[in-house]
């Protein structure tokens, strides 16, 4: 194949990647998006192979930057914090009030995280049932919906003024 049809095929590949939900994209799927917008078909072998290689280069790419960033968070929340713990030895994130944090726990083998308030007995302080725990699933799904949940809430703030 010609390197401008090999430019074009990874341009749109790459920019479909970008677009996708990558829970629910698949490699057949994006031939199939690509074949659609180049007026190709990339179902034929030697199109085929080189889509997967185009496909696999991006999510290194993705997953490399994603290690970068939890590395960098890391660091970030190890300098800030110094690795506070809680009285139940769970990893405080950050206090966002007096009586409200973000912690990191292990619950039965699976990792947490929590958004909850506490309160004091006995000189300790205590985890409230007033709150919500995440699994790691259910953190990446909320991650990922910020921007929508910041976009209703200022389209909300609007409305208000």
């Amino acid at each position: 194949m010609d390197s401008e049809t090999r430019e074009k095929i990874k341009k749109t590949v790459r920019e479909l990647l970008e677009e996708a939900d990558m829970n629910e994209m698949t490699e057949y799927k994006i031939r199939q998006l690509a074949s659609k917008r180049l007026e190709l078909d990339l179902s034929e072998s030697k199109y085929k192979a080189y889509v997967r290689h185009v496909v696999n280069a991006f999510l290194e790419e993705q997953k490399a930057k994603q290690e970068e960033e939890e590395e960098e968070a890391a660091g970030d929340n190890n300098n800030n914090n110094n690795n506070e713990f809680d009285d139940d030895g769970d990893l405080i994130i950050c206090r966002l009030s007096d009586k409200r944090r973000v912690t990191l726990q292990d619950f039965r083998g699976k990792t947490l995280i929590s958004i909850r308030e506490y309160y004091k007995k006995d000189g300790k302080e205590l985890p409230s049932s007033k709150g919500i725990s995440l699994t790691e699933e259910q953190w990446s799904t909320l991650r990922k919906n910020i921007p929508n949940i910041e976009k209703a809430v200022r389209k909300m703030e609007s409305h208000t003024m």
